[in-house]
């Protein structure tokens, strides 16, 4: 039986990844998510630049800013969901920037200066992940107690002996 190649599909780079493109940013297109947001990626150097030139091209309004780990060894993810806040639009401008770094070195620029609802989001992912956003004006733990060792949320960390208090009602 003769073996078929399967090619993959070219996706064409959506509209924002076009704009970013024209205008010099360097950063590679992704791919739609699963409901058909636009999603880029962008080297930690760039973040800064890259998202001032967001700001100003109307997306306004950071929806989310997250973080996931790929899995042990693997890089950590910065994710910013951004979208375009404006009046009578029938249909919201979203995008989806992701910032990987190496768990050796987790370090991004805070976005807090262009966006403040990254203040308290930052501070979670750092949190739960370790990711250290530079220049952020307070970025320490916001759910674990100070004194907590690792980062809870990575896949690779092991819990220390924790034995839980229930309350009998």
């Amino acid at each position: 039986m003769a073996e078929t190649e399967t090619e993959a599909p070219i996706i064409e780079a959506g509209l924002v990844s076009q704009w970013l493109s024209q205008n010099g940013f360097d950063h590679e297109f992704l791919g739609p998510n699963h409901v058909g947001v636009e999603m880029i990626k962008v080297d930690r150097d760039y973040l800064i630049p890259l998202a001032t030139a967001l700001y100003a091209y109307g997306f306004n309004y950071l929806r989310c800013q997250c973080a996931y780990d790929m899995g042990p060894g693997e890089d950590l993810v910065s994710t910013y969901h951004l979208a375009k806040v404006q009046n009578n639009v029938e249909q919201l401008e979203e995008v989806c920037v992701k910032v990987f770094v190496p768990r050796s070195d987790p370090k991004v620029p805070s976005v807090y200066w262009i966006w403040k609802a990254a203040d308290f989001q930052e501070r979670e992912s750092y949190d739960m992940y370790g990711i250290v956003y530079e220049g952020h004006p307070n970025l320490k733990r916001i759910l674990m107690p100070e004194d907590w060792v690792g980062w809870p949320l990575r896949k690779d960390y092991i819990s220390p002996d924790f034995h839980e208090l229930q309350d009998a009602y």
